[in-house]
């Protein structure tokens, strides 16, 4: 008994010992550095919810060892090896749930030629306001014509648990390929949501209270089917622009490619009736990119005037696009009638010489976030792309120069909550789009943007896709990737005229 005792206390000391002989501690004696620590990815004098995941990073310096310690303000604290610091989930989650509306701070030492040094700490702050559990996008490498892989994918917030809401190749078949994009949400809610399926298989694939149906929203009055959404905060209605759209290859300019609309209308699909109704379509006029406000009396849009001036329009589009100049409107909507009443001139951009898309309402109705350029609609590839505030309190303009780059900034969302964005950036390389995350204070101040955490930090620099259309969303989307492929390759419902 003696014996079993003993081998039993020396198991526990030894498994004891090794585990502190494994716990990593800070050096007493090193040489403090007045210069602050590179790391990948930008991780340093943010402003993070109380609910992200961990924000893994690596240290670009050149070192013997690396030793990285994290300190909560109120509690919670953790010392790492680097160059890539791995933050256990465990851990993370403490320290952020101790320091919510606090702080933690980050010191990094390097063992250089037999010499610890300390790089200045930095700090982050922990916002008291959450961001929504998910974020879907679409994954797709940056070309122009080819889509054999795509894929609709979703990602929790909280963790690094991703998974995909649809893939093409559920359904393509040796040359027949199918192009998917516009998925969204009514409402932050996944069981009212759609995307778009094009070429092989082709519908606007609807889910209405959880359940898939395929659509064709093309009748012979319109110029096409549905392209980008903009769903009803509370009615069973999707608003739609229909565009037809061209592109153009530049062999000189740093811009690489336009995007055009020859064409493009406003429509109101009304689910339950499976009507379709004219917005706007002035045969002059471009109006594209709608959104609801909050209360669902106001559609904005954006909208440019362009009249040909030999007679062929798709000509004079490819010569004269520079001067296209995209303005943001308001019209008014009786919820009871299903009518619009007369657009108003909201942003005038075309007054100074720039183009303005993409009007998306913040949660509480005060401000109207915008992206802008010198000209055109698909911002996307223009790298003088910038957002743009407006407060309705004070009808006050102002570049969002707190997160704008040299580079693009474009599509763009905000969280249920009002207090975080997400937008499309080249800033890392000027070829891949990719999701920052923002917050948005209540004096409409945003912070420092971060790219979205990854479990390597190393992750985004082989990734070779771009992510189209951040979304936040509150919950998973339940129907399955192979659900969405049946539906898929059944028959469309068409949609009729009102």
């Amino acid at each position: 008994m003696m014996s079993t005792f003993l081998y039993r206390l020396w198991t526990v000391l030894f498994v004891a010992a090794l585990m502190l002989s494994c716990t990593q501690t800070l050096p007493n004696d090193y040489a403090e550095l007045n210069e602050e620590v590179t790391i990948s990815p930008d991780y340093r004098n943010l402003i993070i919810p109380c609910n992200i995941a961990p924000l893994n990073f690596k240290v670009e310096v050149s070192a013997e060892k690396i030793l990285v310690g994290i300190q909560g303000d109120r509690g919670g604290s953790f010392v790492l090896k680097g160059p890539k610091v791995l933050i256990p989930e465990k851990k993370w989650r403490s320290l952020l749930e101790a320091n919510k509306s606090g702080k933690y701070s980050v010191e990094v030492y390097a063992r250089q030629n037999g010499e610890w040094n300390r790089y200045q700490p930095f700090t982050n702050s922990i916002a008291a306001d959450s961001i929504d559990e998910y974020l879907s996008y679409r994954l797709i490498e940056p070309s122009y014509v080819l889509y054999e892989n795509l894929c609709i994918r979703q990602r929790h917030l909280g963790s690094f648990w991703e998974k995909d809401i649809y893939n093409n190749n559920l359904v393509s078949e040796k040359e027949d390929f199918q192009c998917i994009n516009c998925h969204s949400y009514q409402n932050y809610q996944t069981d009212n949501m759609q995307f778009h399926a094009r070429a092989h298989h082709a519908g606007t694939l609807i889910v209405c209270d959880g359940v898939p149906r395929k659509v064709n929203l093309k009748t012979e009055q319109l110029i096409s089917g549905g392209v980008y959404p903009a769903w009803h905060p509370f009615e069973k209605l999707i608003a739609y622009s229909v565009n037809n759209t061209n592109q153009l290859f530049h062999s000189k300019d740093i811009q690489k490619v336009e995007v055009l609309d020859r064409n493009s209308d406003l429509i109101l699909y009304d689910i339950e009736r499976n009507q379709v109704s004219i917005i706007q379509n002035d045969s002059i006029a471009l109006e594209t990119f709608p959104a609801w406000s909050p209360d669902g009396k106001t559609l904005y849009y954006s909208s440019a005037r362009f009249e040909s001036r030999t007679g062929d329009r798709e000509s004079d589009l490819a010569t004269y696009y520079q001067e296209i100049k995209y303005n943001i409107f308001s019209v008014p909507f009786d919820i009871e009638q299903r009518t619009f009443g007369e657009p108003r001139l909201l942003i005038d951009a075309e007054s100074i010489g720039m183009s303005a898309l993409l009007p998306r309402i913040s949660p509480d109705g005060r401000y109207l976030l915008f992206s802008m350029a010198e000209y055109g609609t698909f911002h996307i590839w223009h790298k003088n792309s910038d957002l743009y505030l407006l407060d309705f309190q004070n009808n006050t303009i102002r570049s969002l120069e707190e997160v704008n780059s040299k580079d693009t900034e474009s599509y763009h969302s905000w969280s249920s909550n009002g207090r975080w964005m997400v937008f499309s950036t080249r800033r890392d390389d000027g070829s891949y789009t990719r999701p920052y995350i923002a917050y948005f204070d209540e004096q409409g101040r945003a912070g420092k943007p971060f790219i979205l955490p990854q479990k390597d930090p190393d992750f985004h620099l082989g990734f070779l896709k771009s992510y189209n259309i951040p979304e936040f969303m509150k919950e998973p989307v339940r129907v399955s990737p192979r659900k969405f492929a049946r539906t898929l390759k059944g028959d469309a419902i068409q949609a009729v005229m009102r």
